[in-house]
């Protein structure tokens, strides 16, 4: 059968558009921070780090949350505490790629700078008033964009957003408490603080890494890595 120019061209393009769609096919982002591949048929089956539950079974209760009207109890070195409502809270969650958190401040209260590693987080401000911001990554093709911080002013009723994966802080500016919730992108969106997970790993990174990384004398690290830092979540 003889096939014309012009159909040849367009299989060749649909053949072309189907091999480039299926090369830019990739796994979903994880939702745990690892996941050691087993070869054991037997093993524990997971769906985004939890196991579930037959359909038969499922009730109401497996997507309800009760007593986020309740505030956080914030008499810590950091004056805020989180509450999260996520996957652990909510085994409904589980899937669905979305939680929910509520952060109370005393006056000067602060979440310190942190990271979630697998979600974008977007926050109310309900009371009180929140000095924010972000910190952009680094920026190959332009290096006056390196680290760039970008910071508001917030009131009740306003609302912001920091992208997924960026150090973000939020702080009580304030003279009254203050509380925000904040929607994730995420069933587990994880949490990282820096100053926690630098000074504060188990085992301690070697200070000798640490004194080259910040380019301060040895015993600054040594007072740094001997402190308790606190978690707020």
């Amino acid at each position: 059968m003889m096939v014309n120019k012009g159909a040849h061209c367009l299989l060749t393009y649909v053949a072309f558009v189907l091999a480039l769609s299926l090369a830019s096919a990739s796994d979903p982002s994880p939702l745990q921070d690892f996941c050691v591949a087993v070869n054991d048929s037997t093993s524990a089956l997971f769906v985004n780090g939890k196991f579930c539950r037959d359909p038969n079974l499922v009730t109401a209760n497996d997507f309800f949350f009760q007593g986020l009207n309740i505030p956080g109890n914030t008499s810590n070195p950091l004056g805020s505490k989180v509450t999260p409502v996520n996957v652990v809270q909510i085994p409904g969650l589980n899937t669905l790629g979305i939680s929910l958190v509520r952060i109370d401040f005393v006056p000067y209260g602060l979440n310190p700078p942190h990271t979630h590693p697998r979600a974008t987080e977007i926050l109310f401000v309900l009371e009180g008033t929140l000095y924010v911001g972000f910190v952009t990554s680094n920026n190959p093709d332009n290096k006056a964009l390196n680290n760039r911080l970008i910071t508001k002013k917030l009131n009740p009723g306003d609302v912001f957003v920091f992208p997924e994966g960026l150090i973000h802080f939020q702080f009580n500016v304030g003279q009254t408490n203050a509380v925000a919730f904040s929607g994730l992108s995420s069933q587990n969106p994880g949490v990282i603080t820096i100053a926690n997970a630098v000074f504060g790993s188990n085992p301690a990174i070697d200070p000798d890494v640490l004194t080259k990384a910040f380019q301060v004398e040895t015993n600054i690290i040594n007072y740094l890595q001997a402190q308790f830092w606190y978690d707020n979540n």
